[in-house]
């Protein structure tokens, strides 16, 4: 279920930001909003394309590509770069950092709460550089390749 305060202040945002930069507001544009909305974990855009299209909406790749572009700009969503994937984007909720812990073998990504991390991280003060969030990727093998890696090597 999509939270409306997200949604309302995600397409506040976007208003806003599409005001300044004197862009259309289009309809297009709002329901791949709407759609990023829903998103609860990394995506992609296939996925998202995909999701969309499962809705019966069709918008072209391009469409989506610009758009989420947009949606990172103004702070909606961020875009992560993970290895050799395709980039995969996140919603922006409250700024709350946290760890990706990116499995090498088979991609999946795990994001992780340390607040001890955290306290470190807000503790930390750089000359001339005010940080706005930090992010972490730690690359490994999660357990479920390590358990099957071990049964393939066992037989």
């Amino acid at each position: 279920m999509i939270d409306d305060k997200l949604r309302t202040a995600a397409r506040a945002t976007l208003t806003e930001y599409l005001k300044a930069k004197r862009l259309r507001k289009t309809p297009e544009r709002y329901a791949i909003l709407d759609k990023v909305c829903e998103m609860n974990k990394h995506f992609d855009i296939e996925a998202l394309y995909a999701a969309i299209e499962g809705d019966g909406y069709h918008v072209s790749r391009a469409t989506i590509y610009n758009t989420m572009e947009l949606l990172s700009d103004c702070g909606i969503v961020r875009r992560h770069q993970f290895g050799a994937q395709p980039a995969q984007y996140e919603r922006v909720s409250a700024t709350v950092n946290h760890l990706h812990l990116i499995c090498q073998q088979c991609g999946k990504i795990k994001e992780v709460k340390d607040p001890e991390l955290v306290s470190f991280m807000n503790s930390r003060r750089y000359l001339a550089f005010h940080d706005s969030y930090f992010c972490l990727y730690v690359y490994g093998i999660c357990a479920a390749c390590t358990r099957r890696n071990r049964r393939e090597a066992g037989k």
